[in-house]
């Protein structure tokens, strides 16, 4: 579950935490996601922000543990077993295939919250704006988060 970078960690919390054991909102999930995005290591943080909000400080330090300590362990476990996968046709494939699933469960889990955050004109503008401007400049993402959180407080406190 650590293969494929930290987005594909989405797809269990969504499955788990929002649709299986209801513990979180898509809306929850997706203000966790966003909190991620400012800070190093965007998924991750993104646990720390789902354990406070399900245990308090206690739930994000366990969280932040139980994100990180597997990780760890696992390079440690697996350093002397890669030159022997590298080596390998059949573990090259398997690596490949998992690859493939890997981008289809950061697919699906954009897709899904897109449509839980993609709600009206004003949200659906923000985010083709962010976008272009993504695609087009060199720019901090934490800077158009912070643009549309202020927008969103203007828009919808007024």
């Amino acid at each position: 579950m650590l293969f494929g970078s930290g987005y594909v960690l989405l797809a269990f919390l969504r499955a788990d935490l929002v649709e299986r054991l209801g513990w979180l909102s898509e809306h929850q999930l997706l203000d966790a996601v966003a909190v991620g995005q400012i800070t190093p290591g965007p998924v991750f943080t993104t646990a720390t922000f789902v354990g406070y909000l399900l245990g308090g400080g206690w739930g994000a330090l366990v969280a932040t543990l139980g994100i990180f300590l597997p990780a760890f362990g696992f390079v440690a476990l697996s350093a002397r077993l890669l030159p022997r996968l590298k080596a390998s046709p059949s573990a090259r494939a398997a690596l490949d295939g998992i690859n493939a699933v890997s981008l289809a469960l950061m697919a699906v889990v954009t897709w899904h919250l897109g449509l839980a955050a993609l709600v009206d004109p004003l949200t659906i503008g923000i985010a083709l704006v962010s976008a272009i401007v993504l695609l087009r400049f060199p720019v901090n993402s934490a800077w158009l988060i912070a643009m549309g959180a202020g927008i969103g407080l203007v828009f919808f406190q007024g």
